[in-house]
């Protein structure tokens, strides 16, 4: 049970992250648009990085269903 919350929590945060991301990425385009390779550089970086963290979470609730 603490496992499927588990997930979940990391899922729901990790798209949370990932929508806050990728709205303040589109203000930042919109403001200055000669930047917009760099700023979608360092946004796609930020976003592997989250959904890392929510494979991470994943093998960690794995590991804990079959070792537990």
């Amino acid at each position: 049970m603490a496992a499927g919350i588990a997930i979940g929590l990391a899922a729901a945060g990790g798209a949370v992250a990932m929508g806050v991301a990728v709205g303040k990425s589109a203000e930042g385009i919109a403001r200055q648009p000669e930047a917009e390779g760099k700023i979608r550089t360092t946004l796609m970086l930020g976003l592997v990085f989250i959904e890392t963290a929510i494979i991470y979470a994943l093998l960690v609730v794995i590991l804990i269903i079959f070792v537990l």
